[in-house]
C-alpha cells in the first residue's frame, strides 16, 4: 500500500528551510522544537506525517533522515550506503556487508538479493528503513574484520566482507545464508583462478572461523591438491575432539571418512 501524500504546509516548509540552511542530514526529536516554536506533540506529529509520507527516512526510534534538498516527486529514497553509514554513526557501531549480498558484489552468485545482510555490532533482526529492506545479524566484535571498502557514485563508503572473508563466511554460516555445497564449489573455483586466495583464505578461517568451518575448508583446500601445504596452518588450528561432521551438513552423514580433518565426505 502507498503511503499517504501529505502536501507541504508552512511547519513543513519551515522545517525544511532550517535543516536545509544547516545543511543537516540527520535530525533528532527536539532538535527543531525551540527554534519552529512548537510543542513535543506537534513536534512528534510533524515528524510522524512527514515519514510515513516518504519526505523523510526515520532510521531508529527518534532518529531521522533528511534529504540536502526537496525530493521531486515528494519521495526521499536514500541508497545503501548512506543509511548504513548514518545508522551506526547513530548506534556508535560497526557493521559489514555480507551473505547473500556479499556473494553477489564478489560476483559469486548472479542472484541480486532484494535484502542487504550486514554483520554488526548493536542489532539483529529484519528491518526496513524507507524502501530498503535490511537483515541486520548481530556478532561479537571479534568476528568483525576482514573487510573492503566500495565507494557509492555520491561517493558515501560501504564496508563490505572481503572476496575471502565471503568464502568464509558462506561456509561459517551456511545454516543462515543457504550457501552449502555452493560455497565449496566458489572456493574451489576462486584458487584454481588465483592460488594466493588459499594463504589468505587460511588466515581468514583461522581468525574468524570454528571447528567445523576449519575442518571442511581445509578438506577443500587439501582436496584442490595444487599447494597441499596452504592448509597447515588450519591443520595446527583443529582440537583434539575425535568426533566427526559431515562435509555437506545438510545432507545424510553418509560417505567416506576423512581422519585428517574429520569429516565424512557425503556429497
Amino acid at each position: 500500500m502507498n503511503p499517504r501524500r501529505m502536501e507541504l504546509g508552512s511547519l513543513a516548509t519551515r522545517f525544511f528551510a532550517y535543516v536545509q540552511m544547516r545543511q543537516q542530514d540527520v535530525v533528532r526529536t527536539g532538535d527543531i522544537r525551540p527554534v519552529l516554536g512548537i510543542t513535543a506533540s506537534q513536534e512528534r506529529d510533524l515528524f510522524r506525517r512527514l515519514s510515513e509520507s516518504g519526505w523523510i527516512v526515520r532510521l531508529t526510534r527518534g532518529v531521522y533522515l533528511v534529504p540536502p534538498r526537496i525530493p521531486a516527486g515528494g519521495r526521499y529514497s536514500p541508497g545503501v550506503a548512506l543509511v548504513l553509514q548514518k545508522l551506526m554513526e547513530e548506534l556508535q557501531g560497526r557493521c559489514q556487508v555480507c551473505g547473500p549480498t556479499a556473494f553477489n558484489f564478489h560476483g559469486l552468485d548472479d542472484q541480486v538479493s532484494t535484502v542487504t545482510y550486514a554483520y554488526n555490532n548493536r542489532l539483529s533482526g529484519h528491518r526496513i528503513i524507507g524502501s530498503l529492506a535490511f537483515r541486520f545479524i548481530k556478532v561479537a566484535e571479534k568476528r568483525l574484520g576482514a573487510t573492503i571498502c566500495a565507494r557509492s557514485p555520491e561517493g558515501t563508503e560501504t564496508v563490505y566482507s572481503s572476496e575471502t572473508r565471503t568464502l568464509m563466511d558462506a561456509v561459517y554460516d551456511w545454516s543462515r545464508f543457504d550457501s552449502l555445497p555452493r560455497g565449496f564449489d566458489w572456493i574451489q573455483r576462486r584458487i584454481a583462478d588465483k592460488p594466493a586466495l588459499a594463504k589468505e583464505l587460511v588466515t581468514v578461517t583461522s581468525r574468524y572461523g570454528n571447528q567445523a568451518t576449519i575442518r571442511r575448508i581445509g578438506y577443500v583446500l587439501d582436496a584442490l591438491a595444487r599447494r597441499p601445504s596452504s592448509a597447515k596452518e588450519l591443520e595446527r588450528s583443529l582440537s583434539d575432539s575425535r568426533s566427526l561432521i559431515p562435509w555437506i551438513p545438510n545432507k545424510p552423514a553418509r560417505g567416506t571418512i576423512n581422519r585428517k580433518w574429520g569429516v565424512i565426505v557425503n556429497g
